[in-house]
């Protein structure tokens, strides 16, 4: 064995646990800088947006959120071409680098009372950088995860994709319970939210030189003659099917992952009536659960199917979502209420656990990358880059229950989909082991 190949050819055990792991790690600190923005929110909104409608200020910094998804896809675009033409590798890093300079940008950001509307323009700001760096993220790590992944457990090792997302979310709500635990209230909501934003910053450094020294890709390497390497024309002119099912699968995913999670948070307070450190505390233990049932699931994938495993992930979930979260909105304990969640983000683990490998094995190397991202951030800029300031507007309008349907009907529409993909089990497009 040298350079982490087997005698047969393939990789060693060790060195892919390595190049997943290098892969996850950036992944994780990515989504950690992501969410450190919602899960403090309720405690820096008011000095960015001054006024005494607690509502309006997360509707305004809900906007703010949903801003972010908008240089998603151009994101998505630009790192899903450099991936497929200058590596695997050089997006991952470029990525990382970003999202370093956004959380850092946050953590030093004066105040809407120090420097007026400028503060609202320069959270802007940060946030489009972040989303920049998150969109071309997704592409090139789930790409990479998948092609390092090996045909046998596609769907296991590439399930860590997902857990690493969710552990960025836990872990951002974690230094958040460890915050409140520790810092005074006025503190936290003076100072204090800071703190995750220059954590994130920092250990997005420390991934930054960890990706630089990753192992590139078999997949990549097999593809560097290819003339269209990256080309959007090609992508659209030859997997035009490939690419609106990954749209109508993200929609669902996405939607839903922002109701069950993120939403789910400021759901607990303002509807369900829990004090902000209970509501973290029920979403914490979620999510601890959540992650640690992803590499199950996609070990499951890949004995039953990869397709069939979000087939009936989101047909549950399309099923369960209306009844649900009613049962959420008038939960009178905090066991109850983490049990009722629990019912809806293990119905989208099916989808969660294996997209990452679904979507990459529909595309040739050439194009996969940019096939993975491009039509996940559009997707994920219209469903899950709205789906908070849609349930804020809608409580507000006094119809929050038409927000259940409106998930219920999306994540239907892609159970249906799913159903009709081919079996990337068997028909993958990922070649080489």
């Amino acid at each position: 064995m040298a350079g982490g190949v087997a005698a047969g050819g393939g990789m060693t055990p060790w060195a892919r646990i390595k190049a997943i792991l290098g892969g996850s790690a950036g992944n994780l600190v990515e989504w950690y800088d992501w969410f450190a923005y919602t899960s403090t929110s309720l405690y820096f909104a008011k000095h960015f947006f001054p006024g005494e409608d607690p509502v309006g200020q997360q509707l305004q910094t809900a906007a703010i959120f949903g801003a972010g998804f908008i240089a998603r896809p151009l994101g998505a675009w630009l790192m899903g071409i450099y991936a497929d033409r200058g590596g695997r590798r050089a997006a991952l890093t470029l990525s990382v680098a970003l999202m370093s300079l956004g959380s850092f940008a946050i953590a030093i950001l004066p105040t809407y009372a120090q420097i007026g509307v400028w503060a609202q323009l320069g959270l802007l700001a940060a946030r489009l950088v972040q989303g920049l760096s998150l969109g071309g993220e997704y592409g090139a790590s789930a790409t990479y995860m998948s092609e390092m992944a090996g045909h046998k457990r596609r769907g296991f090792w590439s399930s860590f994709q997902y857990t690493t997302l969710v552990g960025g979310q836990l872990t951002a709500l974690l230094v958040l319970v460890i915050l409140q635990n520790t810092l005074s209230h006025e503190a936290l909501e003076a100072w204090g939210w800071r703190v995750p934003f220059a954590i994130g910053g920092l250990l997005a450094i420390v991934v930054f030189w960890i990706r630089s020294g990753l192992e590139e890709t078999k997949s990549y390497l097999a593809a560097e003659g290819e003339k269209e390497r990256g080309s959007t024309w090609a992508l659209f002119r030859d997997h035009p099917r490939e690419s609106a099912a990954i749209l109508a699968l993200t929609a669902a995913g996405s939607l839903a992952f922002y109701a069950y999670t993120t939403y789910m948070q400021k759901f607990l307070v303002n509807t369900a009536g829990f004090a902000k450190d209970t509501a973290t505390g029920v979403m914490a233990a979620v999510l601890i659960i959540y992650m640690l049932v992803q590499p199950p699931i996609g070990w499951l994938s890949d004995h039953v199917g990869r397709k069939t495993t979000i087939a009936v992930g989101l047909g549950i979930g399309a099923l369960v979502t209306y009844p649900v979260m009613s049962a959420i909105a008038v939960a009178q304990t905090p066991l109850m209420a983490f049990g009722l969640i629990m019912i809806l983000v293990l119905c989208h683990s099916g989808y969660s656990a294996v997209n990452a490998a679904v979507k990459a094995e529909l595309f040739p190397a050439h194009v996969r990358a940019l096939g993975v991202a491009l039509p996940y951030a559009l997707a994920n800029a219209i469903f899950g880059g709205t789906a908070e300031y849609a349930a804020g507007w809608l409580k507000k309008e006094g119809i929050e229950s038409a927000f259940y349907v409106y998930v219920a009907i999306v994540m239907a529409v892609a159970a249906v989909v799913a159903f009709r993909l081919r079996n990337t089990n068997e028909t993958s497009l990922i070649l080489e082991d």
